[in-house]
């Protein structure tokens, strides 16, 4: 006997089904333009990626409103039983994956650069700032730099918020590179500071490194290119891979209130880097000091003015910098 459902329990379900595609259309709508509106042109400024994943999410919304209103107006017929299962499947698999999308609309959106940051990416007899599709360049004026920096934000960290850090060492003649990272995360592109190198070939020496999650992608680049890269400059970070037999320059700058890259995750990060790596640990300092994007959640608190912070921040960079000078 073939079990058969009831043409009331049909349209509840019908019902349910068709107000949850609503409500998904809406989120996946909704996500998107709440970004855009909560965050001003800072999306425009990152990398690409992020921008086509908002659009895929406007588009998928889209397609769920227009498919709502056409099964409102011309319901389906219901499926033969031995289908009902595979069409339950297939619409539960899209559910998540959509679900999945609007999700990482909303946690992918970037840490907005403040004021601050935003005030140093502004050039001058000293620097010259270029914006291109992929980073930021701080260019010294006079002399053609001879040293280079290749710098990953931190993870979800507007790329513009590292201006008022990186913009010092271009302003001693540091060639400074710092990259839009695909979806604001360093990790989806490890090798995106080859790029950065082949883009600037006059340059004779390079460090690579970053912010956190940013600076856990730069070690392990020059770990896996020991002939390409001479130093690593790590603010608030710590490698993944093992560095400490390699000949690399190494720099750790960390803060000692950071409720993110704690000090006892840096401390445990010395067995990982060279014996003559140098530590320098900025006295109340925090996470959010070593870029200007504001608060984050799960950082300490500061008992530090950022600027104070971000001096010996400056300051111990230069000193990797110009320890790998030709």
């Amino acid at each position: 006997m073939t079990a058969t459902t009831s043409p009331s329990t049909r349209a509840v379900a019908r019902t349910v089904r068709t107000v949850a595609t609503a409500l998904l259309a809406a989120a996946l709508l909704l996500v998107p333009l709440g970004v855009l509106v909560t965050t001003g042109n800072v999306v425009r400024h990152q990398h690409w990626s992020y921008r086509a994943l908002l659009g895929a999410s406007v588009l998928a919304g889209a397609a769920l409103l227009a498919a709502v209103v056409l099964e409102l107006r011309h319901p389906r017929a219901p499926a033969a039983p031995r289908h009902r299962a595979w069409r339950a499947t297939g619409a539960a698999l899209l559910a998540v994956v959509l679900v999945g999308l609007a999700a990482s609309c909303a946690y992918l959106r970037p840490f907005g650069a403040t004021p601050r940051a935003l005030e140093a990416l502004a050039s001058d007899d000293a620097v010259t700032v270029h914006e291109t599709s992929r980073w930021y360049t701080f260019e010294p004026a006079g002399a053609p730099p001879t040293v280079g920096l290749v710098y990953s934000p931190g993870a979800r960290v507007d790329v513009r918020a590292t201006a008022a850090v990186l913009r010092p060492l271009a302003e001693a003649g540091y060639l400074v590179v710092s990259l839009k990272e695909p979806l604001g995360i360093a990790l989806t592109a490890p090798g995106q500071s080859q790029q950065a190198i082949d883009a600037y070939p006059g340059v004779e020496r390079w460090a690579t490194g970053g912010h956190s999650l940013g600076g856990v992608t730069g070690a392990d680049f020059a770990g896996a290119h020991p002939d390409e890269v001479s130093g690593v400059l790590l603010h608030a970070s710590y490698p993944l891979d093992d560095l400490s037999r390699t000949d690399l320059t190494v720099t750790s700058v960390s803060g000692s209130r950071d409720g993110l890259s704690t000090p006892a995750k840096i401390d445990a990060s010395r067995a990982k880097l060279p014996p003559s790596a140098t530590f320098v640990e900025v006295q109340g300092a925090v996470h959010v000091d070593f870029a200007d994007y504001g608060p984050q959640p799960g950082d300490g608190t500061p008992t530090i003015d950022r600027a104070d912070a971000q001096r010996q921040i400056v300051a111990a960079s230069l000193d990797l910098l110009g320890s790998i000078a030709p």
